[in-house]
């Protein structure tokens, strides 16, 4: 791994803070009796983003606290939970969260080894040292930055505060009435006399709206497509799912990339393959999808009687789309042709996720 670019490290001070508080988080040991379901929120002072916490380790597998951040990660956590990724475990990445998990010394990086030499800090045995990483969705996980440290700080202080109650109390969980449901116990701060005031407020976190475009296509392109031949017996199948190699640029994060797939289901056929950067922009990155599905349809010069997708993102793209070619779309999980090719590519590549 290299430092991230473009964005300031962790001051000294703050590396010190960092390991001081996982040392007494280590200690206090809080997934001995909360499970990562427990969840409670810290908002952060600083930009009022919220980071909902949970603890791991109950097992004894893995030791650490996750900070979700804001509804995304939360409902992304909740989705984790319930099984909606089941088929594709790598959607984990797509989870905006901060981490801080104690370690066996050989899986550190270099960088890290360094900090706890600086500091003058000594660990010894499993599950021993501190490591705190970011996921950014769509990246794999990377050092913090500064901004990242001080929320991570916040997310640990208020934890060190408020297991120990969750431990004499689990309701408080809940609040007054039992709420459970998109309600949650937040930590709030507020500034007194130069220093901040923590409070418990409950508060309700909807989940985040579903952000999709319609693709829109210019009516030439349209007009080029429908005079193509419909093929009856055609039926494709389209699928967006993450590459199981990331890819490591020059200078930068390394990153899963999404592979855009189009096959055709009697014939098995892969008509194209594309791949995708996280994009930095959402309309951006759904133009670039609508993008490369047209540069595949004008290659293969024809239509099909339908088309299938398994997602809500794609079918949300590309329902005015198909409606003005006059191709059905129809939303379903059993895309035949787009299953027997990811299971060749996962195992050539031998990755373990699959």
């Amino acid at each position: 791994m290299q430092k991230k670019t473009g964005s300031k490290t962790p001051t000294i001070e703050e590396a010190k803070r960092l390991y001081e508080l996982t040392g007494k988080l280590k200690e206090l040991a809080p997934w001995e009796w909360m499970d990562e379901t427990e969840i409670f929120g810290v908002e952060n002072p600083e930009t009022k983003e919220i980071g909902f916490v949970s603890m791991m380790g109950m097992m004894g597998e893995h030791l650490a606290i996750g900070a979700y951040l804001g509804a995304k990660g939360l409902y992304g956590f909740w989705d984790f939970q319930d099984g909606k990724h089941e088929t594709e475990p790598l959607a984990l990445f797509d989870i905006p969260q901060l981490q801080a998990s104690f370690e066996d010394r050989e899986g550190l990086e270099k960088e890290d080894r360094e900090v706890i030499k600086a500091l003058g800090l000594k660990f010894r045995g499993r599950q021993s040292y501190p490591m705190f990483r970011s996921n950014k969705p769509g990246f794999m996980p990377w050092f913090i930055t500064s901004e990242e440290a001080r929320f991570l700080i916040y997310a640990i202080e208020q934890t060190l505060e408020v297991t120990p109650r969750v431990k004499e109390n689990p309701l408080i969980l809940l609040g007054e009435n039992g709420e459970e449901d998109e309600v949650y116990l937040v930590r709030v701060a507020e500034e007194k006399d130069g220093k901040l005031a923590w409070r418990d407020e409950m508060k309700h976190i909807a989940p985040p709206e579903s952000k999709q475009f319609p693709v829109k296509v210019s009516p030439e392109t349209i007009n080029q497509l429908k005079a193509f031949p419909q093929n009856k017996k055609f039926v494709f199948e389209v699928d967006l799912f993450h590459s199981p190699t990331p890819v490591k640029e020059r200078n930068s994060r390394p990153f899963f990339p999404k592979i855009l797939m189009v096959a055709e289901t009697n014939s098995l056929f892969i008509l194209g393959v594309e791949l995708m950067k996280p994009p930095e922009d959402i309309l951006e990155g759904h133009a670039e999808i609508a993008r490369s599905l047209i540069k595949m349809l004008l290659n293969h010069s024809v239509l099909p009687k339908e088309i299938r997708v398994s997602s809500d993102l794609l079918f949300g793209l590309l329902k005015s789309f198909t409606q003005q070619l006059n191709v059905k779309l129809r939303q379903t999980n059993n895309l035949l042709a787009i299953k027997e090719a990811k299971e060749g590519m996962f195992g050539f590549f031998g990755n373990s996720f699959f």
